[in-house]
């Protein structure tokens, strides 16, 4: 039955990733722990972030969600690119945290959790959520440390 509510909000991630992707950039662009992005190209950004947010389902499902998370995020050269734009590792990593929150706001939003089952439900969903965005922190921030240490 979890399933049934994994795929909402799966579906609402894929299907709305620019706009979730956008709410996401106004937060970022305005949050005091993320200055970095503050003065950087806006569309880059969005795009990256509408990228998770449109194959968070196929992280999500996956039998494999580390290797799937590995493959998708260098696919997109998300380490690499945050690295050359000069971002530092932390304020990079909240921008995650910022994203995984950002789908939850939305999902509220979009009232997609209306019963107390459902919400009860959410819970699983959420965590397995969770799961995916420490898997793509680690492999970004494994992968930012690399080349910090090859550039030394």
């Amino acid at each position: 039955m979890y399933r049934v509510i994994a795929d909402k909000l799966m579906d609402l991630s894929e299907k709305h990733a620019g706009d979730i992707a956008e709410q996401w950039h106004i937060y970022l662009v305005r949050n005091p722990r993320t200055t970095a992005y503050h003065g950087l190209p806006r569309d880059k950004h969005i795009k990256r972030a509408a990228f998770i947010f449109r194959n968070l389902k196929v992280m999500y499902f996956s039998k494999d969600p580390y290797k799937e998370v590995c493959r998708l995020m260098d696919q997109v050269q998300y380490a690499e690119e945050m690295y050359h734009e000069g971002i530092p590792l932390h304020q990079g990593l909240y921008a995650l945290v910022m994203m995984r929150r950002q789908i939850w706001v939305y999902a509220d939003f979009q009232a997609l959790f209306t019963t107390v089952t459902d919400m009860q439900q959410a819970v699983t969903t959420i965590n397995r959520t969770i799961l995916i965005f420490d898997y793509i922190a680690y492999h970004i921030s494994e992968k930012y440390c690399a080349m910090i240490s090859s550039h030394l």
